[in-house]
């Protein structure tokens, strides 16, 4: 039996959040409505306010990975209240300048730029607390409601800007997005901190781990590329909007804020029709929803009446939400806990970081051509992507079961004090004739293994003069970045070791563990004994995943098997 929408609110500290979240989302978009619109008066120019649509989430192209590792490395808590406290002040002072008269059109986007640069931090840190506050079997509600508490605000949130513009000028909607912001901070002070059990790596090396992740996922490759090109050529419609609504429709920011508001009512519907619809649709629910989204576009473009564009944009926000729930929640149940921020950093900056590109090219197109044009020119585009996505191997989100360990996973003692570095893992096959192309099937399986959960590098030799004889090898940072792939261990990478260990056909195939000593300073070169590690050959036939339901009998360590060499 399916579970109702609204039972991650169950949850005290969800529901806490998530009510906080509409509040600061409905600041957000009277924060955008008031700046697109003071842009436009400022300039006239299609191009300037394509540049002011795309200021919050512009910075997402450079600090997407550095905040995707924080969130993963820091306290995530710490970082959202940091952000919010940040963006409260930033947008206080935009209404301080405003009101003094001091506003240009340079600092107007320059103070957007630093908003959006404290946004891009916040959100894979927030994005990756929601399955910290809900059991995993309800995450993906959570991530549908979080979609519904963008969209609640949304659907007022535009009209009312547009009023509050249009009766009492954009200073007043600068102030309440400051104090939404407040509010959220007020909020997370009462949620308990967590203790991060995070990696210790540092910076470079966690957003490497992460990019290794996801370039050796499948699944996560044709999710991150979807949404890219969905955020270049969907942002048309919202970057040519008041262009569209002042030059096509003849309207002011009155209307604009109803067509905002449309959209958004749109997707509130969205977000609770969205199951319906994918059991009807199944693998078809993306793409048939960018293919429809686009033909939105294009009508909206060609219908040049209020009421026309008021329907249009209502089907364009149920179809928005269909796409991005889906896409996020799928993103989100595919990522295991340890990487989680910095795989939502990446389709943060897959899609929030593509769509101001997508904004700015609209803002070309439209500077050049008109409003109506743009949109039909770059919706067309969003139809052929629709029809390229399915034939795109996407997962299906109802289909989608989160990385976990194994249930009767348990780790052993061991040696954790190994100094020197990089640590190389050889382990060594006896393989028959026939098995050759199975084995090298599995190799290549068992490499996306290694190099997502920590490797850098992996490689397989043959002995040269006993070709049956193969060796894995691959290289980490440190014995603790080996130590971490423990850790890492899920049931799909179990069952991909389990399945390369059966091409062995002696006892089973045997792993040797390798530091690097430094040779070039002497004053650095360690004394014998502490070339001595002990280590618990709990992984001896692995090299770097335990397995369940394993023989753990161990023989004691071979000497080999703690040897360090340059």
């Amino acid at each position: 039996m399916a579970r109702p929408a609204t039972t991650p609110l169950r949850y005290p500290q969800f529901r806490n959040l998530w009510a906080a979240s509409i509040v600061s989302n409905l600041g957000t978009l009277l924060q955008t409505v008031a700046a697109t619109w003071l842009m436009l008066q400022l300039t006239g120019s299609a191009l300037w306010v394509g540049l002011m649509v795309a200021a919050p989430t512009l910075p997402l192209l450079v600090v997407a990975m550095p905040a995707g590792a924080m969130a993963d490395l820091v306290e995530r808590r710490r970082v959202v209240l940091v952000c919010h406290a940040a963006m409260a002040v930033i947008a206080a002072l935009i209404a301080a300048l405003h009101l003094g008269g001091l506003l240009t059109p340079g600092v107007l986007l320059a103070l957007g730029l630093a908003l959006g640069t404290a946004m891009s931090i916040n959100l894979p840190a927030w994005q990756a607390m929601v399955p910290d506050l809900v059991p995993n079997g309800h995450v993906a509600s959570a991530v549908a409601l979080n979609s519904a508490s963008f969209n609640v605000a949304r659907a007022v949130g535009p009209a009312l800007g547009g009023l509050m513009v249009a009766t009492v000028g954009p200073g007043p909607a600068f102030l309440a997005n400051a104090a939404s912001y407040l509010f959220v901070v007020a909020v997370l002070g009462r949620v308990p901190r967590r203790q991060m059990a995070g990696d210790t790596e540092s910076m470079s090396t966690a957003i490497a781990l992460g990019l290794r992740y996801a370039r050796f996922t499948p699944s996560y490759r044709w999710l991150l590329l979807v949404a890219a090109c969905f955020g270049v050529t969907s942002a048309v419609v919202q970057a040519a909007l008041p262009n569209y609504t002042s030059d096509v429709l003849g309207a002011g920011a009155g209307a604009y804020g109803i067509l905002l508001g449309a959209m958004g009512a749109g997707a509130l519907v969205g977000a609770f029709s969205r199951p319906a619809a994918a059991a009807r649709l199944g693998r078809w629910m993306v793409p048939a929803s960018i293919c429809a989204f686009g033909l939105a576009g294009v009508a909206l473009g060609l219908f040049q009446t209020v009421p026309a564009a008021v329907t249009v944009l209502l089907i364009a926000g149920v179809l928005w939400v269909w796409i991005l729930s889906t896409l996020n929640a799928t993103t989100q149940l595919l990522s295991p806990q340890w990487v989680r921020g910095r795989i939502m950093s990446l389709y943060t900056l897959s899609f929030l970081g593509f769509l101001p590109l997508g904004s700015v090219l609209a803002g070309v197109v439209a500077d050049i051509t008109g409003p109506a044009v743009a949109l039909v020119a770059l919706s067309s585009l969003t139809i052929l992507l629709g029809a390229a996505v399915s034939r795109f191997p996407l997962p299906v989100l109802e289909q989608v079961v989160t990385p976990t360990l194994p249930q009767d996973y348990q780790r052993p003692p061991h040696v954790t004090g190994v100094e020197g570095g990089p640590v190389m893992i050889l382990t060594t096959w006896v393989i028959d004739d026939h098995a050759l192309a199975d084995f090298l099937a599995a190799m290549d399986d068992l490499r996306r293994v290694r190099l997502r959960t920590g490797a850098y590098r992996w490689r397989l030799y043959r002995n040269a003069g006993e070709p049956h004889r193969m060796t894995e090898m691959f290289l980490l940072h440190s014995w603790e970045a080996h130590l971490r792939q423990h850790e890492r261990m899920d049931v799909p990478g179990a069952n991909i070791v389990e399945h390369a260990r059966s091409f062995d056909v002696e006892s089973g195939p045997v792993t040797r563990h390798l530091a690097a000593i430094d040779v070039t300073h002497p004053e650095q070169r360690p004394d014998w004994d502490a070339l001595v590690a002990i280590h618990d050959e709990m992984h001896r036939a692995d090299g770097a995943l335990p397995l369940p339901n394993h023989d753990t009998a161990h023989q004691d360590a071979a000497p080999e098997d703690a040897a360090r060499t340059h």
